[in-house]
């Protein structure tokens, strides 16, 4: 199983980034340091294979918008609450409430989804969304059945640096390393962020050869990226 606690050598916010680069599902290296996109307060009922159950509030774990995915990771204050756990990689088979999970090392996990389980994929969404292909990140406690219940999942979450090469009408041409994506922009939810400021829908001062953070999501079906956030460094660019 790939779900491990916090503190395990392993480093969660390796994970994601290589989805739009190799089709394997990692996440990309620090947080965005612009405003979290939306916050949510959630109870999530976990019942285990003992059948014992378990409230816990989301926050007791961490905050659930899509920076939450990179943010360190909580240490619960009340000693009663168990340590979270994370899980990733690609969904082989949806089997009911349980996501069976191939992870990026070769392992497997099994991450089950609760009716307070939030969801982010591209935008806060519901489980509806999820899907066969899909890579996942979640976040949740880990039951004696061997399964996670997740508090909060990530599905095709992107966060990477890289260099604005083209801009078209509705996409980006980006390049990260050696490798060319295309990053489409989404009505009504593509932001950019010039420096600290609050991110806004004007994206009129991204320019060619500016650097960006990227957050967004993959499409598995084509290897391209939904932007949710373009970040760029203070006073960067002109107007077009």
């Amino acid at each position: 199983m790939s779900a491990y606690r916090t503190g395990d050598p392993l480093d969660r916010r390796r994970f994601l980034t290589a989805a739009a680069l190799r089709g394997a599902t990692v996440i990309g290296t620090g947080a965005l340091s612009a405003s979290a996109l939306s916050t949510g307060v959630l109870g999530t009922r976990v019942t285990g294979a003992t059948g014992a159950t378990g409230v816990i509030g989301a926050t007791a774990l961490g905050a659930v918008d899509a920076d939450a995915a990179f943010a360190a990771p909580i240490r619960p204050l009340d000693p009663s609450v168990a340590r979270s756990a994370f899980a990733e990689g690609r969904i082989a088979a949806i089997n009911g409430d349980v996501l069976e999970v191939a992870g990026s090392y070769g392992d497997h996990s099994r991450v089950r989804i609760t009716g307070a389980t939030s969801v982010w994929k591209g935008r806060a969404t519901t489980a509806a969304d999820i899907e066969t292909g899909d890579g996942l990140y979640a976040r949740g406690l880990p039951l004696p059945d061997g399964t996670l219940a997740a508090d909060a999942v990530w599905v095709n979450i992107v966060n990477l640096h890289a260099t604005i090469r083209g801009i078209e009408k509705t996409r980006l041409h980006l390049a990260h390393g050696q490798h060319e994506i295309i990053g489409n922009l989404v009505a009504e939810r593509t932001s950019a962020a010039y420096g600290d400021a609050s991110p806004t829908a004007d994206l009129s001062r991204l320019t060619i050869g500016q650097s960006a953070q990227i957050l967004g999501a993959w499409r598995p079906s084509d290897g391209s990226v939904d932007l949710v956030r373009v970040a760029v460094a203070p006073g960067a660019g002109r107007r077009r």
